[in-house]
């Protein structure tokens, strides 16, 4: 019999971790129903997949797919989606930030009808910088999408077996699954929730990650760093225009003030060369994610799957 839910937890160095949240997530999913839960090893360079392959081989319900490498965390919840056999699937991060009794309200949500049931964080216990930068990325994404993301919502979501099916089809390499979730349409539903804060073990999200996350985020759903290469363009031309003007003007009526030299060439040169590697390196981004997906690579290689039949 095919399990009511699925947990798909994607985890990266959690080892300290590993242990908690199998007991807290077993005991909520035990008052649900029939589950699963798959871990997704994402390369893991500590103990973290010692530690599932013992809960694996005692709980026959904990099931792993273990990358060849790091394929990265929006690739390891695709792999989960794609083996999960759940009528619903929540997906989880593995650090007990999302804490795992919330479980119980996102199904409780689902049996009301909804297809597709968010965690939005009530409270967070994340440094101010997290929480500034997350707030802007948020409502900044919203304006300028074309899709309409829930704010302040993770990964932390429960999804409708529907939902999953429509999910599979996409096959596209950059992944951004907050995006795609709104983007497949459905029911929505929303519950609130304390984030916690992370209890062992440091950060897999440095800045580097994050602004990468962000940048992938709006480029996989917004051409609007295209329209502002336009709109830098059209800045450029008319601050030359009025330069020009001005240009004119002082050589016709104060040429003995006219400076004859290099700044005006140097600002110049130095302005527009500045739009110019701007506007490439935002064409160079969209030409490289078209060159990804003409290539055809699969999302990820697995070396091993654990309890799968």
């Amino acid at each position: 019999m095919n399990p009511l839910i699925s947990l798909v937890i994607p985890i990266f160095n959690e080892e300290e971790n590993i242990r908690e949240l199998y007991e807290r997530s077993k005991k909520t999913l035990e008052k649900i129903g029939p589950y699963e839960i798959i871990f997704i090893n994402d390369g893991s360079r500590d103990k973290t997949l010692e530690k599932i392959l013992e809960l694996a081989d005692k709980d026959k319900n904990v099931k792993i797919i273990d990358f060849s490498r790091n394929f990265g965390h929006q690739t390891a919840i695709t792999a989960g989606m794609d083996n999960s056999q759940g009528e619903v699937v929540v997906i989880m991060d593995g650090d007990l930030q999302d804490t795992p009794e919330t479980m119980l309200e996102l199904v409780k949500k689902w049996k009301e009808g909804y297809e597709v049931v968010y965690a939005k964080r009530r409270t967070r216990k994340d440094s101010f910088f997290k929480r500034a930068t997350a707030y802007a990325f948020y409502r900044i994404i919203k304006k300028i999408a074309n899709i309409d993301i829930t704010e302040d919502t993770g990964d932390f979501c429960l999804l409708d077996k529907k939902v999953i099916d429509a999910l599979k089809r996409i096959k596209e390499h950059s992944r951004f699954m907050r995006g795609l979730t709104s983007w497949v349409g459905f029911k929505k539903g929303i519950i609130l929730f304390d984030r916690e804060e992370r209890k062992r073990g440091n950060t897999n999200y440095p800045l580097k990650k994050m602004l990468k996350f962000a940048y992938d985020g709006i480029t996989s759903f917004s051409y609007f760093p295209l329209k502002m290469a336009t709109y830098l363009g059209v800045f450029s031309a008319f601050i030359g225009f009025i330069w020009g003007i001005y240009a004119i003007y002082q050589k016709m009526y104060h040429t003995e003030t006219t400076v004859q030299g290099w700044t005006t060439v140097v600002v110049a040169i130095f302005f527009l060369g500045g739009i110019q590697l701007i506007v490439l390196g935002m064409i160079g981004e969209y030409i490289g994610r078209i060159y990804t997906e003409t290539q055809n690579r699969p999302s990820y290689i697995v070396r091993q799957k654990i309890n799968f039949d």
